[in-house]
């Protein structure tokens, strides 16, 4: 199996990183549900079961985007779609704590996910040979 580029690897570590930040929304959200801090216990409950099955969800796709299946290529993009629009709605909210991280980790697995090198991983073209022409398909 041919080794990832180093910047797939760098786009599945911020998969990764997502996830962790996710998981750890998750605790946050549990630990209201525990403690009565939630608006409703059923949906702190619920909200806390989505959050894992979420974070496991990325997870995977982090796995997926490190051994360059082209599978993750989609959910990897959209991630990071998804990350930068929250990233952005949390800035106009004044909770920089959580935007800053959210939107840089977004423009950083976009832009490691868009790399020529990255982009043929996932899509398994192959570089024209050198000095000769592009082999027919």
């Amino acid at each position: 199996m041919p080794q990832s580029p180093p910047s797939l690897l760098a786009a599945a570590g911020v998969q990764a990183a997502e996830a962790a930040a996710v998981l750890a929304a998750t605790v946050l959200a549990g630990v209201d549900a525990i403690t009565g801090q939630s608006y409703r216990l059923g949906s702190g409950i619920a909200l806390t079961i989505i959050g894992v099955v979420t974070a496991a969800a990325l997870a995977l796709v982090a796995a997926g985007v490190a051994r360059a299946r082209r599978w993750s290529r989609t959910p990897a993009l959209l991630t990071q779609l998804f990350t930068g629009i929250v990233g952005i709605y949390l800035l106009q909210s004044h909770r920089y704590e959580w935007g800053g991280p959210a939107l840089a980790l977004a423009l950083a697995g976009l832009a490691a996910l868009l790399v020529p090198a990255s982009f043929r991983a996932l899509t398994g073209d192959r570089p024209p040979p050198q000095g000769g022409r592009p082999s027919a398909r």
